[in-house]
């Protein structure tokens, strides 16, 4: 990266360390001041700022402050960090008794984010770093947000994605993946074989946080050989507890039941 691209960076980065509980809103002159930097320069990066998102202004004062999308990232982040702490015995739990590969997810945006995986003992499984984004339209755990997401988000998501095929099994009719994602939610689970990876099969339960939003997706994955239709069964009822266990730690409550 060039040296100016780097110096922008950490101007934006410095900028955002500015505001505080004590200071949430900042004029042009007031965070050149902070910044040692030229009203002019100030200026340009604050505008560039909230053109992002990082940022937004006052129509009255004029002043900024910080933006929706550091909101979201400071969701994201102690949403994962609290579940990853919650979710961690029952994924030992889980892989120690299917020796396959789990997975816990969380939505960033319109795709997928691993924040938590532990490898399946297998000599052949299937591997996936954490931290890679992966689309919602292919794979269990992304049809799982998508099912579960309320209608006008799921509807918004699906008008802006691109339905490339990433294998020949990938679903990219949006009327049939409507489909499949009624036929998730009435289930309470997802499955896919084939659809993000050719040779990946894949079973995945929601988690639900207090609101009763899905907030993570569980994910038991592996070589589709050896998900038989016995196995799958065997997966879908023990991802499922699990997840459901973690939900009541999150502070979910099923909904009571009416006759």
């Amino acid at each position: 990266m060039p040296s100016g691209e780097i110096q922008v960076v950490n101007n934006v980065v410095a900028l955002l360390d500015c505001f505080s509980i004590q200071q949430p809103e900042l004029g042009v002159r007031e965070a050149a001041r902070l910044l040692k930097l030229s009203s002019s320069t100030t200026g340009r990066l604050l505008v560039a700022m909230k053109e992002a998102g990082l940022l937004t202004q006052n129509q009255q004062t004029r002043s900024y402050r910080l933006g929706g999308k550091v909101l979201a990232w400071a969701g994201v982040y102690s949403a994962t960090f609290d579940l990853r702490e919650l979710a961690l015995p029952a994924i030992q739990e889980l892989h120690h008794t299917t020796q396959e590969t789990l997975s816990l997810y969380v939505m960033e945006g319109d795709e997928r984010m691993c924040v938590e995986r532990i490898e399946s003992s297998h000599n052949v499984r299937i591997v996936a770093r954490v931290g890679r984004r992966l689309p919602l339209y292919a794979g269990s755990a992304g049809k799982l947000f998508l099912a579960f997401l309320p209608e006008e988000r799921r509807e918004g998501i699906l008008r802006r994605t691109d339905f490339k095929p990433l294998t020949s099994y990938t679903i990219t009719d949006p009327q049939f993946l409507r489909s499949e994602l009624a036929k998730i939610r009435q289930a309470g689970y997802a499955f896919s074989s084939g659809e993000w990876e050719a040779e990946a099969a894949g079973v995945a339960a929601p988690i639900f946080g207090q609101d009763g939003g899905i907030v993570a997706a569980l994910t038991i994955s592996g070589p589709v050989q050896r998900f038989t239709l016995q196995v799958v069964e065997q997966y879908i009822h023990l991802v499922t507890q699990a997840a459901a266990q973690i939900s009541r730690q999150m502070g979910y409550t099923l909904p009571s039941r009416r006759d």
